[in-house]
């Protein structure tokens, strides 16, 4: 049985890929809210099972996924410690910036935890997210985590202390890429076309550059340079925004990312 506690927006975008999957079934999932009307709601639409309490989750649970806010997720440890240390469950967090020594210092028991951080994405099931495991956590526990993660997007094992790094071009990228896709649409309003028509356009531009970039094994600059014929309209537009300062400016916003993220 897999359990949250916390049923916000990105565990309900886990439970979805789960389910959308076919990892598991409604009834092999089990969930918890403080607000317990948010947990009903995902059982009227997904099947899932409700539980009363924390700890009645982690009785009934072998791995859970710790889906709070980062500032209570110590307290929510501690209220389930006694009966997690006579399950030894395996613990999830997506709480941002709680790294696995402070999971570990949480509980009084040698508990396995593994952090993940996915990003926003995973509401269309098409999110990127990083896991790392403590060293309690077997090979198949790691699998499955795996398996979990990749059945919203992809998933990627990485070291712990890489974490803000990723945070700072997956987890904050996703509101950089909407900026972007903005302003493309917005420079095509100014030129008479539509806003819809503009906005969609310019999405499935960049998910088709994406796309190419993972798929063709080029470096972006390999492709910038076939897309720019000489004398061409893409060369201007190249030239314009590197005379904008563009690379720069994505750099200092990731730079800026990841220095607050180290700062939490």
């Amino acid at each position: 049985m897999l359990g949250f506690i916390g049923t916000g927006n990105m565990a309900s975008a886990i439970i979805k890929g789960v389910l959308s999957s076919g990892l598991l079934k409604g009834e092999e999932i089990g969930v918890y809210d403080l607000q317990s009307e948010k947990a009903q709601a995902l059982s009227a639409e997904y099947g899932v099972k409700t539980y009363s309490s924390a700890s009645e989750l982690t009785e009934n649970c072998e791995k859970i996924v710790l889906s709070v806010k980062p500032n209570v997720i110590s307290a929510v440890l501690s209220e389930i410690s006694n009966k997690a240390k006579e399950k030894n469950p395996l613990f999830i967090s997506i709480a941002a910036g709680k790294t696995l020594s402070f999971l570990s210092s949480c509980v009084d028991f040698e508990g396995k935890f593994v952090r993940v951080m996915p990003n926003i994405n995973a509401v269309v099931l098409s999110a990127v997210s990083a896991f790392c495991a403590g060293e309690n956590v077997s090979e198949d526990e790691k699998l499955f985590v795996e398996k979990l993660l990749s059945s919203f997007g992809t998933a990627v094992e990485i070291k712990e202390d890489l974490f803000s790094v990723f945070s700072a071009i997956a987890g904050c990228s996703p509101a950089f890429s909407y900026m972007y896709i903005d302003s493309l649409a917005r420079g095509a309003v100014k030129n008479g076309m539509p806003r819809e028509t503009a906005l969609k356009i310019a999405a499935q531009a960049v998910l088709g550059s994406a796309k190419m970039i993972l798929e063709s094994d080029e470096h972006p600059w390999t492709l910038v340079d076939r897309v720019c014929s000489p004398g061409g309209t893409t060369i201007e537009g190249v030239t314009s925004l590197k005379e904008d300062g563009f690379e720069a400016a994505v750099m200092n916003a990731v730079q800026a990312s990841f220095d607050k993220d180290k700062k939490m």
